[in-house]
């Protein structure tokens, strides 16, 4: 079965320990997340990401129904990237690499989101219906949520 990849930048008039503090913060992560989605973070979380961190959250991506998903922090540089994995959860394969660098004016962030849906053949063949609708939605939703909070990138 395939590995997907979804990929989405932004741009914010924002200093990069500005964007930073905000990414790299499990607490804000709700703030970006469609409430529908029902997720609550379980995990008590310290002041800082770390490498190696396990964060534990309840989630209703589809139908409704709760599910339990557990990320390990692998990798932190910070002010550049950190990297979350699932260990347990809704996806079969879940790779998220989160990197920030600066541009005229602020800061570029990049999502690379590698990805696969459980349930073999049946799995892949709901992924570009149901799945990757479903991560482009949440992305969309928090390209917006950004917005709102930060305003609108500009460049000059």
């Amino acid at each position: 079965m395939a590995i997907h990849c979804l990929q989405k930048t932004q741009k914010l008039n924002l200093s990069i320990s500005e964007v930073w503090d905000f990414i790299s913060s499990p607490k804000n992560l709700k703030e970006i997340t469609p409430d529908y989605m029902g997720f609550e973070i379980l995990t008590d979380l310290p002041e800082k990401m770390y490498a190696g961190q396990i964060i534990q959250y309840k989630v209703t991506p589809l139908l409704n129904i709760p599910m339990s998903w557990c990320t390990e922090i692998t990798h932190v540089k910070e002010h550049e990237y950190f990297v979350d994995e699932q260990r347990q959860g809704p996806y079969k394969f879940w790779h998220h690499q989160h990197h920030i660098k600066p541009i005229k004016n602020g800061v570029e962030m990049l999502d690379i989101v590698h990805y696969q849906a459980p349930f073999g053949i049946i799995g892949e063949l709901v992924t570009p219906l149901i799945v990757t609708k479903k991560l482009e939605e949440i992305f969309e939703y928090r390209f917006n949520k950004l917005i709102q909070l930060f305003g609108e990138y500009k460049e000059g």
